[in-house]
């Protein structure tokens, strides 16, 4: 599914001659069409088929230096969505144009399709072996095979546009004994090809460990988070480097970009730490499942060394915020939405991994708890936190005892990243975050016995 494949109705260059026709000379269209094709089991059993279609079109237009901007999801009339977009011209102030320059990049397509049949197949192998193991738990999944078209054309002469495919699958285990009920979930998303066998095996691996309920820890100790569960760090991380939270001085991190605005030029060495020193984390915008080749203004997205060895390096940016800041784009503007203005986002955030499995650092511990699943919502950028353990396993001796119940952590995400006593080598793609697991401490543990 390329541009060519866009309905008429949706070409682009239609709508940048209608608003040139009207006056405007400043403008962009921005569109994205995606095929999906799901295949959904419940309780053992394959449940329903899905096969959903989407598009779209954003044109963002200057008139007078006055932005407008208007959306269609379907077929639309193109003379329709200029006026509307001329219209909300009217209702805003001039600003500067934010527009990428003349260029051409047709990506070449990214992933493969994958036969609904196939992903039938795999969802039946993987909940029999599950089921083989543990014969009383309930099974859903979720296989999809996705398909996306992203095309960006403006009248400075900028088109560009790729596809990418994705393949997904999602398999949760529940298991009730008694009034005792046990959750277990996880998931993958690969380019090309995708084998459950992976996910399966880590949804076992939670299952033997939680076969007996036992207290969880009555005093503070190390927790271990694992991948899946490091969100809770990670999503206050980015949005303390998005440089729109700097600029506005929600980021704590903000002073340090006031330092280098009023002059002072620190040396590598003297820059002050923001995290344990073990730590670094990049972007990598060209690998993995969620790699992007351009963001939603046409700037090519390139690598970004955000923090290296606890210090801070730069923050990401979009074009407005990077001339408000004095720099410039680091190609992260993006949209959180078709109806949206591109703002500051991240592709491929890397947490650098360190050394060992998920079973090592486990055993690293003479006490301590393995957080895996948590309810509720993070930290935000303010840090604190404070939230229940749907599925932790207590460590005693280097070794899990098993499930705690009734759990609770709380601390401060910035205090905790200064206290970070390993990273495992079992990096893994939660999302477009690729993050190993990781044992801190300043965690309050909450629980009842």
């Amino acid at each position: 599914m390329g541009s060519n494949d866009l309905p008429e109705a949706l070409h682009a260059e239609q709508l940048l001659e209608l608003a040139a026709q009207a006056g405007v000379k400043q403008a962009e269209v921005y569109q994205s069409r995606s095929l999906s094709r799901p295949v959904f089991f419940e309780a053992n059993r394959l449940k329903q088929l899905e096969s959903s279609q989407s598009e779209g079109v954003a044109l963002r237009l200057w008139r007078e230096g006055c932005p407008g901007l208007a959306v269609a999801y379907g077929p639309v009339e193109p003379q329709d969505l200029v006026d509307r977009a001329i219209a909300m011209t009217y209702l805003n102030e001039p600003e500067p144009v934010e527009l990428a320059g003349a260029r051409t990049d047709h990506y070449p397509d990214l992933g493969e399709t994958v036969p609904v049949e196939t992903l039938v197949e795999m969802g039946k192998v993987a909940i029999a072996q599950i089921r083989d193991a543990y014969p009383e738990v309930l099974c859903t999944g979720q296989w999809e095979c996705e398909e996306e078209t992203t095309r960006l054309v403006n009248s400075q002469g900028l088109d560009c546009h790729y596809t990418d495919t994705t393949l997904s699958c999602f398999i949760g285990a529940e298991w009730v004994r008694g009034e005792d009920f046990l959750s277990v979930y996880d998931g993958e998303t690969e380019r090309g090809t995708l084998t459950s066998e992976k996910v399966v095996q880590q949804i076992l691996q939670r299952l033997s460990w939680a076969k007996e309920n036992v207290s969880p820890p009555s005093t503070r100790v190390p927790v271990l988070l694992t991948a899946k569960a490091a969100d809770l760090l990670w999503d206050t991380v980015q949005s303390a480097l998005n440089g729109k939270q700097v600029l506005e001085g929600a980021s704590p991190w903000s002073e340090m970009l006031r330092a280098r605005s009023q002059g002072v030029v620190l040396l590598t060495d003297l820059i002050p730490l923001v995290t344990s020193d073990t730590l670094t984390i990049t972007q990598q915008p060209d690998i993995g499942p969620y790699s992007c080749p351009f963001d939603d203004e046409g700037t090519p997205t390139q690598p970004l060394l955000l923090i290296r060895e606890g210090r801070l390096q730069q923050f990401y940016c979009d074009r407005t915020t990077g001339r408000l800041l004095g720099t410039s784009t680091t190609g992260n503007g993006f949209r959180p939405g078709m109806g949206s203005y591109p703002s500051p986002g991240l592709v491929n955030m890397l947490v650098q991994p360190g050394k060992g499995s998920l079973c090592d650092l486990i055993g690293q511990l003479d006490e301590g708890l393995v957080v895996d699943q948590l309810l509720g919502g993070g930290a935000g950028l303010s840090g604190e936190f404070s939230v229940n353990v749907e599925l932790g396993y207590r460590v005693q001796k280097g070794e899990i005892i098993g499930r705690v119940k009734d759990t609770m952590i709380s601390g401060n995400v910035y205090t905790v990243l200064k206290q970070l006593v390993a990273l495992g080598g079992d990096a893994d793609w939660n999302g477009p975050c690729y993050t190993p697991s990781l044992i801190v401490e300043g965690i309050s543990t909450t629980g009842r016995s």
